[in-house]
């Protein structure tokens, strides 16, 4: 900052030194002219001292213009000045003293000194002026010198003329510089008063769109509340947010992303009354604030509009780009009384448009802000579960659906919850999944799993599989391999003693990147299974392509089978398929023995549910397996 305002010192010093040589120029021709003619006037009355005086000054004079036109216009002003002073007072003395004309001579060299010379000498030279007069004045009183008057003439007319022409031409020069200085002054005022009024602007418009950004949409929003508290009237707050922006940003560059927001604005302005307000919040997100609104019918009606106006195709780089937008609707007074609370509330209706599949519009309701604090709460409570160690695994068997022999454990995570006691995955997954926090928790699971696994191996169990369930967001993080390589190394267990089970939708990414993981992992010895098989998109290829090793059939089918010859059938459809691609099955959801019995005819090979037992924790599960002899006994009745 100190730089900054030395280099403006310096920038304007240089523009006055120009202004001061540029004056020192124009009044020295002037004065060159004058004293030809006073040394003409000189001359022809025979005043040759007066006329050494003259010579001499317009030397002085050319040596100044010298000097200023080599830059040293300092130096000029003085010589210049000094001399004249001198000359004058010379002329002063030997003549005729304060009667002389030449003493008009002084106060014109004081213009001069005011506009081009510096404060100290122009003093020096007001201080020596005064000091002569008064020498002159002691010199006439005390007899040192007489001083007479002469007879007005030709000559002094010339004389005092001369005077005044300089004069003037200082005076004018002087005006000239104030009248121009005023017309710049008064420009940079327009200036400055443009630029208020562009800041003003900007501060209160969105630079990309020029529509009002969120201060100006507040303004107008306490202003819709205050019309509709007046009058017993609503008022709206309409949140919308542009569906699949980002894939169009990230495909077509962020110009064509820019030049669509800027269409959506005209669409947008185009859509609404002139009495409601059309902001952009940032980013992809828009408000419209509604005053003035009669029944929910005219809100639905502008919002109608809006989608309308969305899906019709945009021109971006010569191509036809679909939109939409989700819209969220949060009502004064029935949902908030001020903005900020009107805000939060319809961006959560706007979230339960995106969840009832996009280019919709939802009204909030209290059982939205409820799900949403829920769902706060959870994720904090999950961020202090991990630290403080409140997760726990219990363990499911996985048996031979025909000897009863047990030949795995699905780990299966619990939450010790401090007020709400012990909650299952169903309650605070999607949560971890949506926060990220199921990366920290599936590490979690997985070391807590193989950490067991060595454990029961010290303790001399009989051998099994310990199973783990994968999220689609460790596999995005892509160092999954090397968590699972560190873990098995960690605990000293071999690839072949734990099994991932993966989801069917997983598999549909179909990537190089996850390729090459799921082949990673097969070369670490680890098993391969896919979970919940036949819910999703069931697809022959990948069962080959991925190397899996597990089809783990989902409980939907199976708790239906006794009763439903579609789900025998398909079922029935399931085994028989991964027999044929040398593929293990497991059937999740047995609860009685005749469907166990069922699932045994139909050819599948092991069996899950609460008919073996039910998830166990570690010390119950470790009986468990040493009294396998129990499942067995159970299993042939």
């Amino acid at each position: 900052m100190k730089s900054l305002l030395e280099q403006q010192a310096q920038l304007l010093d240089s523009l006055d030194r120009g202004a001061q040589a540029q004056r020192l120029n124009q009044i020295s021709s002037v004065l060159s002219v004058v004293l030809v003619v006073i040394g003409v006037q000189t001359v022809l009355v025979n005043s040759w001292s007066n006329a050494l005086l003259v010579v001499l000054a317009m030397l002085v004079v050319m040596a100044g213009a010298r000097l200023n036109a080599r830059g040293a216009t300092d130096a000029a002003v003085v010589l210049v000045l000094s001399t004249m002073t001198a000359l004058v007072s010379t002329s002063l003395w030997i003549s005729q003293g304060l009667y002389s004309g030449a003493l008009l001579g002084y106060p014109v060299i004081l213009i001069v000194a005011g506009m081009v010379s510096r404060v100290r000498f122009f003093v020096a030279l007001l201080l020596f002026m005064l000091a002569f007069v008064v020498l002159l004045t002691c010199a006439a009183l005390f007899g040192w010198q007489t001083f007479a008057p002469l007879p007005m003439g030709l000559g002094r007319m010339v004389n005092v003329s001369s005077i005044l022409l300089v004069c003037a031409c200082a005076v004018w020069i002087l005006a000239n510089d104030l009248r121009q200085t005023m017309q710049r002054l008064q420009l940079e005022i327009l200036r400055v008063k443009a630029s208020e009024a562009s800041f003003t602007h900007l501060a209160r418009h969105d630079a990309l769109t020029n529509l009002p950004n969120r201060l100006q949409a507040v303004d107008h929003m306490e202003q819709a509340i205050g019309w509709a508290r007046q009058y017993q009237r609503r008022a709206a707050l309409l949140f919308l947010d542009l569906d699949n922006f980002k894939t169009i940003n990230d495909s077509l560059g962020h110009a064509a992303g820019d030049q669509l927001l800027k269409d959506v604005a005209e669409r947008l302005r185009g859509a609404v009354g002139e009495r409601d307000t059309v902001s952009r919040q940032g980013g992809d997100e828009f408000l419209i604030v509604l005053a003035d609104v009669p029944d929910l019918d005219a809100i639905s009606v502008v919002a109608n509009h809006v989608l309308n106006a969305m899906v019709q195709p945009f021109n971006l780089k010569g191509m036809q780009i679909v939109s939409s937008v989700s819209i969220g609707v949060a009502l004064y007074p029935d949902d908030g009384a001020d903005f900020s609370v009107l805000l939060k509330h319809a961006d959560q209706a706007m979230y339960q448009a995106k969840a009832a599949g996009r280019n919709v519009c939802r009204f909030f309701d209290a059982r939205m802000n409820a799900d949403t604090l829920e769902r706060l709460s959870l994720e904090s409570g999950l961020r202090e579960a991990l630290i403080q160690q409140q997760f726990v695994l219990h363990y499911q068997p996985i048996v031979d659906i025909h000897s009863g022999r047990l030949l795995a454990a699905e780990a299966l995570i619990r939450w010790q919850h401090p007020q709400r006691g012990m909650l299952g995955p169903d309650t605070f997954i999607p949560v971890a999944e949506s926060s990220g926090l199921i990366v920290e928790i599936g590490e979690w699971v997985l070391n807590e799993a193989c950490r067991q696994m060595m454990a029961w191996r010290a303790a001399g169990l009989p051998a099994f599989v310990v199973s783990v369930n994968l999220s689609s967001v460790q596999f995005r993080r892509g160092n999954l391999e090397a968590l699972v390589a560190s873990a098995l190394q960690r605990f000293g267990l071999p690839g072949d003693c734990l099994e991932l089970e993966l989801t069917e939708s997983l598999l549909l990414q179909d990537s190089e990147g996850f390729i090459a993981t799921l082949y990673q992992l097969k070369a670490l010895g680890v098993r391969l299974s896919i979970d919940d098989f036949g819910t999703g998109y069931s697809n022959l290829s990948y069962l080959q392509r991925f190397r899996v090793d597990k089809l783990k059939i989902d409980k939907s089918f199976v708790r239906k089978l006794q009763g439903s010859p579609q789900d025998q059938a398909i079922v029935s459809a399931i085994i028989q398929m991964a027999k044929s691609l040398h593929l293990l099955t497991t059937a999740e959801g047995i609860e009685d023995d005749s469907t166990r019995r069922l699932l045994a005819q139909l050819g599948c090979d092991q069996g899950q549910g609460y008919w073996f037992a039910r998830p166990l924790q570690a010390s119950d599960f470790a009986v468990f397996a040493l009294q396998g002899w129990r499942v067995e006994a159970l299993a042939t009745e």
